[in-house]
């Protein structure tokens, strides 16, 4: 009986040492790393929807992380924290993306805080495109080097050798 209370409170003992353990491998990862073009909200407040332009925005706001893909009239500030943590991925923390929309002339339209919500999730697509050419069945393998010039460059009938630079030898 008391052989198993003490097995216990060893089983016990090593649980909570583990634990701890655990616990000090997230004091060992490395500090967070910022990414992006961090917005500041008291900047962003001074951009006035109707009155401010691109260059305005750009001198208050610095280079967007971003632009439309097929216009110019979307810009994007992405910024967040990305850490290592031991034992896992890369963790991405505190994203903030800040979407400023312009008209034709330059002139802001919207200014947008886009939550995760407003994101979508894209499926990956696994599939290659075939290139034609590449894979051989085992008859090409076998008779393709029919009806190809030698490499060796030897004529067989004649022994000469077709290398042009030992033509005129």
């Amino acid at each position: 009986m008391a052989e198993e209370i003490r097995a216990k409170r060893r089983f016990s003992a090593l649980v909570m040492l583990a634990a701890l353990a655990l616990g000090a491998c997230e004091r060992l990862a490395p500090p967070p790393v910022p990414r992006g073009n961090r917005v500041d909200a008291e900047r962003l407040s001074q951009i006035t929807k109707g009155v401010q332009t691109r260059s305005d925005v750009l001198a208050l706001l610095g280079p967007p992380t971003a632009r439309g893909t097929f216009d110019e009239e979307n810009w994007f500030y992405i910024s967040g924290n990305t850490q290592l943590m031991p034992g896992r991925y890369l963790e991405l923390r505190d994203r903030v993306v800040v979407a400023i929309n312009f008209d034709r002339r330059g002139v802001v339209q919207e200014i947008r805080e886009l939550k995760p919500e407003d994101g979508r999730d894209v499926g990956m697509v696994s599939r290659e495109t075939p290139v034609p050419g590449t894979e051989r069945n085992i008859l090409q393998a076998l008779f393709g080097n029919i009806g190809r010039p030698s490499l060796a460059g030897a004529d067989a009938a004649s022994g000469s050798i077709n290398n042009p630079a030992r033509m005129n030898r």
